[in-house]
């Protein structure tokens, strides 16, 4: 039996969009989602009865408003994941003023749920909610490289569909080394000039449930600094993991 009310998914769907792609008009909206233009101007003034979303009435487009700003607040503090992330990323923040996120896969995609930023004015620029392809960055390498077989195969076969589809077996070999050493690292490739570090964090399944990142211009984190800044990266990772209940395999001791 089908549960879902049709208007509640559409308003849904509708909000996520505007959150996602701000500052849009009603025509825009109604033809990227393929509803009715009346109905979506419908939804979107209910939606802002309730300050979900709001209008520029200059240029009758439309943003999220107070409302989902007070349901994201909620979200990140009852959200065991990021409560538990929030306090060891903002330790190593301050003792490297380097960027540090934390990005979570969805779909085929990886969202950012948390940051704390450099005070440096040289940084990389980002937001919470800012969303990538899988694969992107360091984050997204080792969001992909952790994934199960089904969503690195229905990713793979999305890659196939490109027009110009990358060399699949040489990101194969790629994902299975991040995976065999626990760490990928970027150069340049969300950002040019920027580097990126990251490794994953896992919940008490052993699931690789988070990628939490540390990313800073390229004369900052030179590869002289990279093993300093990824021992460090990994010591916040063990701590959240271990908070999520996650507990390391030990390891058999040699024979005598």
């Amino acid at each position: 039996m089908n549960y879902i009310v049709d208007s509640v998914d559409s308003a849904l769907k509708l909000l996520s969009h505007v959150a996602e792609h701000p500052g849009q008009g009603v025509t825009e909206l109604a033809n990227q989602l393929g509803i009715n233009k009346s109905r979506a101007y419908r939804m979107l003034c209910t939606l802002e009865l309730h300050r979900f979303v709001v209008q520029d009435t200059r240029a009758s487009t439309y943003a999220l408003g107070p409302q989902a700003f007070v349901i994201g607040v909620a979200a990140a503090q009852q959200n065991t994941l990021v409560r538990s992330a929030q306090k060891h990323m903002l330790v190593l923040n301050q003792a490297i003023n380097e960027n540090v996120v934390l990005r979570v896969r969805e779909g085929l995609e990886t969202v950012c749920v948390a940051r704390c930023e450099s005070t440096h004015e040289m940084r990389t620029i980002g937001a919470v909610g800012n969303r990538r392809s899988l694969n992107s960055g360091a984050s997204g390498k080792i969001l992909l490289a952790f994934a199960p077989d089904a969503v690195k195969t229905e990713y793979f076969v999305r890659l196939k569909k490109l027009p110009q589809p990358p060399d699949l077996l040489k990101l194969v070999d790629e994902l299975d080394a991040i995976a065999r050493k626990g760490y990928a690292v970027s150069v340049g490739e969300v950002t040019v000039g920027a580097v990126a570090i990251s490794v994953p964090i896992r919940d008490v399944s052993g699931e690789a449930v988070a990628a939490v990142s540390v990313s800073g211009p390229e004369m900052r984190i030179s590869r002289i600094e990279i093993p300093d800044y990824l021992d460090r990266l990994q010591a916040c990772s063990r701590t959240i993991s271990a908070e999520l209940g996650y507990t390391a395999p030990q390891m058999n001791p040699l024979p005598a």
